[in-house]
C-alpha cells in the first residue's frame, strides 16, 4: 500500500513536471505599416531628418540661379561719368594763376608749381575711356586741347631757363631765348592719356587733323613762342567752344605776326602757319570754294575764304577785289614768356 502510494505520488510530479516544460507559442507583433504611427515623442515631424543631398552644390532643375556677370554689368551702367565741365574745370587754376591776358607764361612761377602742374597731368592718364566715350564731340576737342597746351607748358617750364646748346645755333635761331633750342625735346616728349602713349605730332594728325574737322582749332594749341595763337588764361568748355575758337581765331589774325596789309606795296602779309607745309591744307575741305580767289591755289583760297570771317570789312573788300601777292611771315620763335 505504501509503495502503491509512492508511486503514484512519483508519476504525478512527473506530469506536472512535462506539462510545465511545453513551449507556448507568443504571438506574433504586429508592424504597423508607414505612415500610419501616431505623432508622439520620437515621430514627430519636427525631430525628422531630412535626407542629405549629396551633392549640395548642384543646381535643380528650373532654380534661378544670380547672374554675377549681369550683376556686374548693371552696377557699370550705374555709375555716373564725370561731367565733363567738371573735368575742365581743373585746368583753370594753373592757366588763371600762369597766363595773363596777352598769353604770355610765367614760366618761372610755373617751375615752382610744377608738382601741381604733373598733378594735373596725371588726370588726364588716370581718366576712364568710357568717361570719356560719354562726353560729347565738342568736350572731347575741349580735352585734347587741354592736354596738349597743359603738356607743352610742362616740358618748356622743364627746360626753362633755354640754354642754348652753341653760339652756331643761337646765331641761327636768332638769339638765346629761341624755343628751337629745345625743340628736340618738344618733338620727342611722350605723355600718357588714359593709360596710352602720345607726342604731340600723334595728337595733331589723330584728333586735329583726322576725327575733328574743325580747322579753328589749330588757333587754339600754343607752340608757346611769340609767333603762336595766344594761350588763354581759362579752360575751353563744350558747351561754349564754338564761341571760344571764334574769339581764338579772330584774335590770333588781330596780331601783326599773323596777318597784315601793305596797300602801298600791294602785300598780303599771312602767318606762316598758313602755308600748305603747316595747316594750309587743313582749310580746303570746307573753304576752297571757288566762287572767289579764283586766280589763288585751292590751299591759298581755302585760308583767304577763312580769314574774310575774322578780318574787317575794308580788309575783306581789299582781298576779294584787290591786284596783291601774298607773302608768309617768317615765324618768331621766341619763347612766350611773361616771367
Amino acid at each position: 500500500m505504501a509503495k502503491s502510494l509512492v508511486v503514484f505520488i512519483i508519476l504525478l510530479v512527473t506530469a506536472v513536471f512535462i506539462s510545465g516544460c511545453n513551449t507556448v507559442e507568443p504571438k506574433s507583433a504586429e508592424i504597423p505599416e508607414v505612415g500610419s504611427l501616431e505623432a508622439g515623442p520620437d515621430n514627430d515631424e519636427s525631430n525628422k531628418i531630412a535626407p542629405v543631398d549629396s551633392e549640395p552644390d548642384k543646381v535643380k532643375t528650373g532654380e534661378s540661379v544670380p547672374n554675377v556677370v549681369e550683376s556686374a554689368k548693371a552696377e557699370h551702367k550705374g555709375l555716373k561719368p564725370v561731367p565733363a565741365a567738371s573735368f575742365h574745370d581743373k585746368c583753370a587754376n594753373i592757366l588763371k594763376e600762369y597766363v595773363n591776358d596777352k598769353g604770355m607764361v610765367d614760366y618761372q612761377g610755373l617751375r615752382r608749381k610744377r608738382i601741381e602742374l604733373r598733378a594735373l597731368l596725371r588726370e588726364f592718364d588716370n581718366l576712364e575711356r568710357r568717361e570719356y566715350e560719354s562726353w560729347s564731340s565738342e568736350d572731347k576737342i575741349v580735352f585734347w586741347i587741354n592736354v596738349y597746351n597743359l603738356q607743352k607748358l610742362s616740358i618748356v617750364t622743364d627746360n626753362y631757363p633755354i640754354k642754348p646748346s652753341s653760339r652756331i645755333l643761337t646765331v641761327f635761331y636768332r638769339g638765346t631765348n629761341s624755343i628751337r633750342h629745345i625743340e628736340e625735346k618738344i618733338t620727342g616728349h611722350k605723355f600718357l592719356v588714359m593709360d596710352e602713349e602720345f607726342t604731340f605730332g600723334a595728337i595733331e594728325k589723330r584728333f586735329f587733323r583726322g576725327e575733328f574737322d574743325d580747322p579753328r582749332i589749330f588757333f587754339a594749341i600754343s607752340s608757346a613762342c611769340l609767333s603762336s595763337p595766344p594761350l588763354r588764361n581759362e579752360p575751353y568748355y563744350g558747351s561754349n567752344l564754338s564761341q571760344q575758337l571764334d574769339e581764338q581765331t579772330g584774335r590770333f589774325l588781330s596780331s601783326p605776326l599773323a596777318f597784315g596789309i601793305d596797300r602801298e606795296k600791294r602785300k598780303v602779309y599771312l602767318s606762316a602757319l598758313f602755308q600748305s607745309s603747316w595747316y594750309g591744307r587743313e582749310f580746303v575741305k570746307k573753304f576752297a570754294i571757288d566762287r572767289k580767289f579764283k586766280d589763288q591755289s585751292a590751299e591759298t583760297r581755302a585760308v583767304l575764304n577763312f580769314i574774310t570771317n575774322y578780318i574787317s570789312k575794308k580788309d575783306v573788300t581789299f582781298l576779294e577785289t584787290g591786284n596783291y601777292t601774298i607773302k608768309y611771315m617768317t615765324y618768331d620763335w621766341t619763347i612766350n614768356d611773361g616771367s
